[in-house]
């Protein structure tokens, strides 16, 4: 295979698996209609997190054992049976929360490893980019979730299809890892953490990387997991959220990535994160009708899509010589920290 045409299937499987995850911002609406309400769905996010944190911070083992594309593979297992489960589940209690558990370790491998066996298959010069391109496939798949449930429910549908739907797409996700096999591991290659390591990496200039990767995901987690509840509190529509949101991320990662990145790293990682505060402090202060919640979804989504890529890039290229795959998974540990706080 050569490197383009690899890197390619590699970004839409990564778009198959990353429906599961973006289908879990319908499980206030899944709990609803299970006769429960956001506490429940709180409840399974937390389950969800502290798997993802475990998943984090095995991953490195597991590699070492499995190999990075068979990790891949187990971690889409997780998702498409946590996404089969809550279209299953038929009431509130302990099997939601199974589903979390699952969707938390396959989740949280998969989210680590990509971006580890990106940097091993491609040059540090381009890793920028390609970490764009690679999160603006994962942030499609992302959105793709909550809009196929808005779908659904278009056609009459209950909010379970978009479940389905998911376990579908992460199952033909896991088959091309499967298929990837000994081809997609990082032969010789240590990727555990240690104290020792996370020390170096976190005394680097990587750290500050690391620590804005953690407040992008806070922000992200928060405005995410309960858009749907804003939204009807203000008589809106919460699919325009993610329109707004995932329509500039991706547009951005996809078509302007390129050119950002050949900027001053940290002055334009500046730049975006001033662009996320105006952006979250405008969903209390202007947000009044369908136009300003979409704008104020896409400044957001431009914001966090550009600098995300930016600070990932950051992240590797900065990282203590050989080690540069502890940097990005202390990266992607940053991340869902940050995304666990809201819950």
């Amino acid at each position: 295979m050569t490197a383009a045409p690899r890197f390619g299937s590699f970004c839409f499987a990564s778009f198959l698996l990353s429906i599961a995850y973006g289908s879990t911002f319908l499980l206030s609406l899944l709990m609803t209609h299970l006769g429960g309400n956001e506490r429940d769905a709180g409840q399974v996010f937390a389950v969800a997190m502290v798997s993802t944190l475990v998943a984090v911070l095995a991953s490195g083992h597991l590699m070492q054992r499995l190999g990075a594309a068979r990790c891949m593979a187990l971690g889409a297992l997780c998702l498409a049976v946590a996404s089969l489960g809550f279209g299953l589940v038929a009431g509130l209690g302990l099997a939601p929360m199974l589903c979390g558990l699952a969707l938390g370790l396959g989740w949280g491998l998969f989210y680590t490893l990509g971006p580890i066996m990106v940097a091993a298959m491609i040059e540090p010069t381009r890793r920028t980019h390609c970490f764009a391109l690679l999160s603006g496939s994962m942030l499609t798949g992302i959105g793709t979730g909550p809009l196929a449930g808005k779908l659904a429910g278009a056609f009459g549908f209950p909010v379970q299809t978009a479940f389905f739907c998911a376990a579908v797409a992460a199952a033909l996700g896991g088959l091309y890892f499967w298929r990837l096999g000994e081809k997609g591991t990082q032969a010789g290659a240590t990727v555990q953490i240690s104290l020792s390591s996370a020390r170096q990496v976190l005394a680097s200039r990587s750290a500050l990387s690391i620590l804005l990767v953690g407040l992008g995901g806070a922000i992200f987690g928060g405005l995410g997991s309960y858009q749907t509840s804003y939204a009807a509190s203000h008589g809106l529509d919460y699919s325009l959220f993610f329109i707004g949101f995932m329509g500039a991320a991706i547009g951005c990662r996809l078509l302007i990535a390129g050119w950002v990145v050949k900027r001053d790293p940290f002055a334009t990682s500046c730049v975006l994160t001033t662009l996320m505060l105006i952006a979250v402090i405008g969903f209390d202060l202007w947000v009044r009708d369908s136009a300003s919640y979409l704008l104020t979804a896409a400044l957001l989504g431009v914001g966090y899509g550009l600098n995300y890529s930016v600070i990932n890039g950051l992240a590797a290229n900065e990282a203590p010589p050989g080690l540069t795959p502890q940097a990005l998974l202390l990266f992607s540990l940053a991340y869902f920290i940050g995304v666990s706080r809201p819950e």
